[in-house]
């Protein structure tokens, strides 16, 4: 959608303003969180050669080069995002490569990656589910791994309210999409896909569930401190998922 990429764009302008913020939050390691870390490790102990669905900032395939990873190329339809990413990457001296494309669709050969990695605000932009699990299944070696650490699906549903969490009256969990209206993706539509029809679309696409997880704990705040009830550690706000394809 061309008013999805406008926004995203937009959005992707704070990774160049804040460029040596995030600079020296690479240097320091990256944005993987201690979670990740945990799950991937048997993976990234193989050295294996990543490829990063919906790359943003580029700061996971930082954390991932310096947890393992032979290689990252990572792949986002924002060229304001990957040009910073890249940029980051040469001053780090890392092995990350970054490609302007949409996702599904991603331009790298069949079976070329150890590790599909993704997540943290990116299966939300796909408008089909399955076209993007039979795009992981295609780009990942036998063998080879998708790892999703994402935003639970529940999540459009909470309310930010401090006092305690309520379920917005505008949101169903079964909806086909929403408009989002908070930063970074304010005025975009997001697809609402159920932990059902994504699990569902993954073993479809032939790929065998080993983990999933679901986490009371949100992966992003509001850097001014603001705590919802909702992010008190009743409900679901993130989940991890880890799937393989079979040798």
């Amino acid at each position: 959608m061309r008013g999805n990429r406008v926004v995203w764009e937009r959005a992707s302008e704070k990774h160049v303003r804040e460029y040596g913020e995030l600079l020296e939050e690479a240097r320091d390691g990256g944005s993987l969180l201690e979670r990740e870390l945990e799950l991937l490790a048997p993976v990234l102990a193989e050295r294996p050669m990543v490829v990063h669905f919906q790359s943003g900032h580029g700061l996971d395939d930082v954390a991932l080069v310096k947890a393992g990873a032979r290689f990252v190329v990572g792949v986002d339809y924002s060229s304001v995002a990957a040009g910073a990413a890249s940029r980051r990457a040469g001053e780090l001296g890392l092995g990350c490569q970054y490609v302007v494309a949409e996702v599904p669709g991603v331009p790298v050969r069949d079976g070329a990656a150890d590790l599909v990695y993704t997540g943290k605000g990116a299966v939300l932009w796909m408008r089909d589910i399955d076209a993007w699990a039979r795009d992981v299944a295609r780009v990942l070696r036998p063998g080879g791994h998708l790892f999703v650490y994402e935003a639970h699906p529940a999540v459009p549903l909470w309310t930010w309210d401090a006092d305690e969490p309520r379920i917005r009256p505008d949101r169903s969990y079964f909806a086909e999409s929403h408009i989002n209206d908070t930063f970074p993706g304010n005025g975009a539509r997001e697809w609402q896909w159920t932990l059902g029809q994504i699990v569902t679309a993954i073993t479809k696409a032939g790929l065998q569930l080993q983990v999933l997880e679901e986490y009371a704990e949100p992966f992003w705040r509001p850097q001014d401190g603001y705590t919802a009830a909702a992010w008190s550690g009743r409900l679901p706000n993130a989940y991890a998922l880890l799937a393989r394809r079979p040798a």
